[in-house]
């Protein structure tokens, strides 16, 4: 039987701890905070060796760890968010899903030091009276959730993304489909003879080359916030982004990044390759295609590490969690409410009344 072999030790890259080898996954997993790093396997020797990204986050120099300033971090045992704030904070409780168990989280490394962040743009004063609006338009929410004794509760946070820039090459072969159209006799069901229309398809090969830039293509590193709210509100114009500066922090909570670099980057591909795909479609000629297949081939690979701005407001109505998220920048609002039993009972009543109504004028 052939055994793979781990001549050295490897640290894990987004905490420093070592990380071992798990025949399962085929991956090196960090034992303290779980990350699996891609590795390939040497074919002739059977050794493991590690791909070019990981090997460059784990030899990313000291100087661009850490946040330039005494930060206390703290992980939360109910939703697993860790949170970054000025040690003098105290008496809070979890931004993200609103527990008191906060506990200290000690990192073996320091996190990659974000390079750039978007700074708020949308003050909370407005931000508030955005959230008395959006909650009033929400025909099914219960009245009270306008209310100044749950707005109030909106607080500031950046979260953590990861963008990526890549100059794609991306060759692709289809089977074109250009429709035609004949006259074709059948019987109806008295027996007749009669005649219909009926398209075909005229299927031809096709290939062809798709080139694209990507600049800065975005990836969440937050598992604190609704990732479906969070796209809700992008984009978050990274055109202006400013160099990382810890005076933009100051009274805010920063979220430390839970999607690693090595996570992101494979979730950016993936990201990049279905846009490849849209774009690769809309060269197909004709009017319809079947089995593509692409091949895109990425140069030029860059990322960064960003904050972003958000306003994020969570409550508890009836024992269930909510989310309201808003662009820190655009002010953009996307969240989750509940719906009152209340107002959807009135409105089928009335929709059986004016039913009715119609029936009996009829």
């Amino acid at each position: 039987m052939s055994e793979t072999l781990a001549l050295e030790k490897h640290a894990c890259p987004a905490c420093g701890a070592q990380a071992v080898w798990n025949p399962v996954q085929r991956r090196l997993v960090c034992a303290f905070c779980g990350t699996a790093s891609p590795y390939e396997l040497d074919p002739e020797s059977g050794v493991v060796r590690e791909i070019d990204l990981v090997q460059t986050l784990r030899e990313m120099p000291a100087e661009l760890r850490g946040w330039q300033a005494e930060k206390r971090t703290v992980r939360c045992r109910s939703c697993k968010a860790i949170s970054v704030f000025d040690p003098g904070r105290v008496g809070q409780n979890c931004d993200f899903c609103g527990s008191p168990e906060l506990v200290d989280y000690e990192e073996i490394q320091a996190p990659l030091r974000p390079q750039s962040l978007l700074p708020f743009k949308v003050d909370e004063a407005r931000i508030r009276e955005s959230l008395r609006r959006w909650f009033g338009s929400r025909w099914f929410a219960p009245g009270e959730l306008g209310s100044s004794a749950l707005i109030d509760r909106v607080h500031g946070i950046y979260l953590p993304y990861w963008t990526f820039d890549a100059q794609a090459r991306c060759p692709w072969t289809a089977e074109a489909g250009t429709y035609y159209y004949a006259q074709e006799g059948y019987r109806d069901s008295q027996g007749r003879r009669r005649t219909r229309t009926v398209r075909h398809v005229r299927w031809r090969p096709a290939s062809g080359v798709v080139e694209h830039h990507f600049d800065d293509e975005p990836v969440p590193g937050t598992q604190g916030v609704d990732l479906a709210l969070l796209r809700a509100v992008e984009p978050f114009p990274t055109t202006d982004l400013v160099p990382y500066d810890t005076a933009y922090l100051s009274g805010f909570v920063v979220e430390h990044y839970r999607v690693v670099l090595i996570d992101a980057a494979r979730q950016s591909r993936l990201q990049m390759e279905r846009r490849l795909r849209d774009l690769c479609v809309h060269q197909i000629p004709g009017d319809t295609y079947r089995n593509l297949e692409i091949a895109p081939q990425y140069s030029g690979e860059t990322f960064k590490h960003i904050l972003v701005p958000v306003w994020l407001l969570t409550y508890d109505y009836h024992g269930k969690s909510f989310q309201v998220v808003a662009n820190g920048y655009t002010g953009a609002i996307a969240g989750r409410y509940p719906k009152s039993a209340w107002k959807i009972f009135f409105l089928v009543l009335a929709i059986v009344l004016v039913v009715a109504l119609v029936v009996a004028l009829s």
